[in-house]
């Protein structure tokens, strides 16, 4: 998902006078995409067993077992399934690497905001490598920030003795699953009523959503777009890349460049939507038809496994099977 977040990335903390949303992850009881045992309210009132990292990162454990990270804009909630001693063992792994995490970011914040050239931390070449393959549309590695942050977390809980584990940040989620096993998640662009369940022997290990009425900007016009890929930082960028291709000229859809609305945005001038207005379904089927088209390019290039895209109560989907069965 293509992200707004250099104004909170800089100090941590949104800024005086910019739109909240738009400024940081969004919070754990509020996903666009969740493992479905997760859908429940979570609130820092419920959480036990607090710790604070020198860096400032905080690590509690949440009701059911789950491990809640925050940081400065990041804001992830992951569980891991299997031995009692391997979910302490990757709760303990998973906490300190994202304690460093914010600020590895920060070091290489301006490169990541343009092409990305010459990052060394891992989290920013797994940004990288996300949107290469995107090129030569325009596409930062911001695109890919909570992808990436996720896979990057997740890879530090999984460790032997697990059978499955997710880390989601803000809705865009890394799966982890032993030989076997499942996990399904509900898509909260339907009111989490439509599910999709990913196997150990799918080739899907991250999802992301992407709109313009989620927490980042979007230059389209898609109320959500899902996509599936074989890593939550790939997802995460072709999820941004759909919903910008969702879209057609209207009279009634108000746009806005990015820098007036946050003056250090990557995307600087470029148009991005403010408000669409209720469209004909003619108009609809326009604009989900031009974004079904990218996805499906995506998808025969191998960039992502499936897509699903919404928008004012229509929806397309291309792709994983489960996808497909889902919206017909």
């Amino acid at each position: 998902m293509a992200r707004a977040l250099n104004a909170a990335f800089d100090s941590g903390q949104p800024r005086r006078g910019q739109p909240r949303r738009r400024a940081r992850l969004q919070d754990p009881d509020l996903p666009l995409a969740v493992p479905v045992d997760r859908q429940g309210p979570v609130s820092g009132r419920d959480v036990s067993g607090r710790q604070m990292y020198p860096e400032g990162a905080i690590a509690a454990l949440l009701p059911e077992g789950r491990l809640h990270l925050q940081h400065g804009p990041i804001d992830i909630v992951a569980k891991a399934f299997g031995a009692r001693d391997a979910v302490r063992a990757g709760h303990a792994r998973a906490a300190a690497r994202f304690s460093t995490v914010l600020k590895e970011l920060v070091a290489e914040l301006s490169a990541l905001r343009s092409d990305g050239d010459g990052v060394g931390g891992p989290v920013a070449r797994r940004m990288v490598a996300a949107v290469t393959p995107f090129h030569p549309a325009f596409l930062t590695p911001m695109a890919a920030v909570a992808g990436a942050v996720a896979e990057e977390v997740l890879a530090a809980l999984a460790v032997p003795g697990l059978t499955r584990a997710y880390v989601n940040n803000g809705g865009d989620i890394a799966l982890w699953l032993a030989p076997g096993e499942h996990l399904t998640c509900a898509l909260a662009a339907t009111g989490g009523l439509d599910r999709v369940t990913v196997r150990s022997a799918d080739p899907v290990r991250g999802i992301a959503t992407s709109g313009w009425r989620g927490r980042s900007f979007s230059l389209g016009i898609a109320d959500a777009v899902t996509v599936l890929a074989r890593t939550a930082a790939m997802a995460d960028a072709a999820a941004t890349m759909i919903a910008n291709a969702v879209n057609l000229d209207h009279p009634g859809i108000r746009r806005r460049p990015a820098h007036d609305l946050q003056s250090d945005s990557d995307l600087g001038s470029r148009l991005v939507t403010c408000a669409v207005p209720l469209l004909s379904p003619p108009d609809r089927a326009l604009a989900l038809d031009c974004g079904l088209a990218a996805a499906e390019g995506y998808r025969t290039r191998g960039l992502i496994e499936g897509a699903a895209l919404f928008l004012q109560g229509d929806a397309r989907a291309t792709g994983m099977p489960a996808l497909e069965v889902m919206l017909g």
